[in-house]
């Protein structure tokens, strides 16, 4: 197998005139857990499966010898999707939990984003469903006492249709149970409502189960992407309500914010209750389509409690980035329409995609708070790399964005559950098709996953030749940015402009990472094709480094298996095909 050569330091965040400095780094490297998936060990499988005969992650699964590998890997943070009780095919009545009507929940697992109950955690993720909240609560402490932290997927926007909780504190009192259903719209409501209306299953919806008795909903709540329509579509979050933050969507988003309105108090009861559980933080579900204000007003109130809490806002629209930051309180945000994009389209090879797009993503978006960003090439929305939809049967083809998604600033860092082994995702699991996603939905195996579980053993040893030659690029590129000073912690020195004619700049982007102490230039080609050119450091770039004169040295390099190693000569530079390259200067 080939090794994929490590070491050194380098750069920073920033432009060339936006210098930051840092305290303490931003670089957390997260990683996103299907929960219901990630330790399921079952592989007969079929299409529509139970919990019972597809398998299921159970909270024991997730074990210290599972936990210390993926430690040692070089995770901080496991981002936990799919924990807190949603809405399911599964019969838990006899637990507490009352049965969901099949025809609005997707999949026999259900959606992770409808959430049932806010105060409790799915019953088939335990062994003993009556004592599912112990066996969370040992398993959290299981992931502390591995040094890592746990962050839960929080949905603040929406909630399944059926919501109940059965387990929430003494005082707390369900959403909507105290709501006015004759107005479409109150401050005082937590949802809102189509008064004179009955809600009608979107065409197209036929559960994999017997339906018995018609789902009834009078009148008919807003669906929870702003849909103000008693029959939404199939394509539409049919299952889940929109919940009510103050603002009157029909009348110009009008807000009503004094006094405070009671779903402000109920979502900042429930970030409470599990932080006083012992959680680390919180990945917040479409965060931007929740008011700001609220965030204001509620994270602080968490932070009170637990000043190290992590908030990461799932958010779209860049004219919100500073927002949601400097206003909102929020840690970090998804860089998703910003260098997701832009390096997919170039990987993609769409009509127009160059190097341009990245350079523009630091210009434009979110250079001078870039360590707000939290980057990553997969995740449960997006198609796997190793996939027809992206890569194109060529998972080498994906290093120098994964090396650039990695190190380009001080910002934290992604890997989906799988990414790391090159899982393809082309089965169809049930409500889920073969659309290069991992179900959601679905109980089901993801095989990649099972290969490196291998019976409990989490050693691997059960995936292929190349399914290991991945994994090596993935353990080797996490240790080195959690090594290097540059990468954790330097600025940013973006040298594209710089650069002569000859230089290939619409398919190689190169760029500085520096300290006081260290410096790396680091160049990653997405061209199919070699490329050999001299690279030209600017005097800018030096004064803000502080150095006078400097020698090229290779220290580090990202190649496919069958490339050939990279070489600097001066300022000549060889390097392969979907590649990249770390030198020292």
């Amino acid at each position: 197998m080939r090794k994929f050569y490590l070491l050194l330091l380098s750069a920073a965040l920033i432009h060339p005139l936006m210098a930051q400095s840092s305290t303490k780094s931003d670089k957390l490297v997260v990683y996103q857990m299907m929960f219901h998936l990630w330790g399921n060990q079952q592989t007969v499988v079929k299409r529509n499966g139970s919990a019972a005969e597809n398998g299921v992650t159970k909270f024991k699964d997730v074990s210290s010898k599972g936990l210390q590998a993926l430690k040692k890997k070089g995770y901080s943070h496991l981002y936990t999707t799919g924990i807190l009780e949603h809405a399911t095919m599964e019969d838990f009545s006899a637990f507490g939990s009352p049965l969901d009507h099949p025809q609005v929940v997707k999949g026999r697992a259900g959606s992770p984003f409808a959430i049932k109950d806010y105060y409790d955690v799915n019953p088939f993720l335990a062994e003993k469903p009556v004592d599912r909240m112990q066996e969370f609560a040992a398993m959290l402490d299981r992931v502390h006492q591995a040094d890592l932290k746990l962050v839960l997927d929080f949905v603040p926007n929406h909630l399944a249709r059926a919501y109940h909780s059965d387990q929430k504190p003494a005082g707390v009192v369900d959403f909507g149970q105290n709501d006015n259903k004759d107005l479409s719209f109150s401050p005082a409501n937590n949802f809102y409502y189509l008064p004179g209306t009955q809600f009608t299953i979107p065409t197209g919806v036929n559960p994999p189960v017997p339906v018995t008795v018609p789902y009834i909903e009078i009148p008919a709540k807003v669906s929870g992407n702003n849909v103000f329509s008693a029959q939404p579509s199939i394509h539409d979050w049919f299952e889940t309500v929109k919940l009510n933050y103050g603002v009157d969507h029909q009348h110009g988003n009008q807000t009503h914010f004094d006094p405070i309105p009671d779903t402000w108090l109920k979502m900042t009861d429930v970030l409470l209750y599990w932080t006083n559980k012992g959680v680390d933080g919180f990945r917040c579900d479409m965060a931007e389509m929740v008011p700001v204000e609220f965030w204001a007003y509620a994270i602080p109130k968490v932070k009170a409690v637990n000043p190290n809490a992590v908030f990461i806002a799932e958010i779209y629209n860049p004219q919100e980035y500073r927002n949601y930051i400097f206003k909102g309180g929020f840690d970090y945000l998804y860089d998703k329409v910003g260098l997701y994009d832009g390096i997919r389209h170039i990987m993609e090879k769409k009509p127009g995609a160059t190097t341009a797009d990245i350079t523009r993503v630091w210009q434009q978006e979110s250079g001078d708070f870039a360590n707000h960003m939290l980057r990553f090439l997969e995740n449960h929305d997006e198609t796997r790399l190793n996939s027809p939809g992206f890569a194109a049967g060529n998972f080498w083809s994906t290093i120098p964005g994964m090396v650039l998604t990695a190190s380009m600033h001080d910002g934290p860092l992604m890997i989906y559950f799988g990414q790391e082994f090159g899982e393809k995702a082309q089965e169809i699991e049930g409500f889920n098709d073969a659309d290069d996603r991992t179900t959601m939905f679905d109980f089901y195996r993801v095989d990649t996953q099972q290969r490196w579980l291998n019976g409990g053993k989490f050693d691997g040893g059960k995936l292929t030749s190349e399914e290991k030659e991945i994994d090596s690029f993935y353990t080797s590129l996490i240790a080195w940015i959690n090594s290097s000073d540059v990468i954790q912690k330097g600025k940013f020195f973006d040298l594209q402009y710089a650069q002569n004619a000859a230089y290939p700049k619409d398919k190689v982007y190169a760029y500085l990472r520096y300290t006081d102490k260290g410096r790396n230039l680091i160049i990653c080609n997405f061209d199919a094709v070699n490329h050999d050119f001299n690279i030209e450091i600017p005097t800018l770039a030096l004064d803000m480094m502080g150095v006078k004169s400097y020698t090229l040295k290779a220290v580090k390099s990202f190649v496919p298996p069958v490339a050939p190693a990279p070489k600097v000569d001066g300022n000549r530079v060889q390097i392969p095909s979907n590649s990249a390259i770390i030198i020292s200067l």
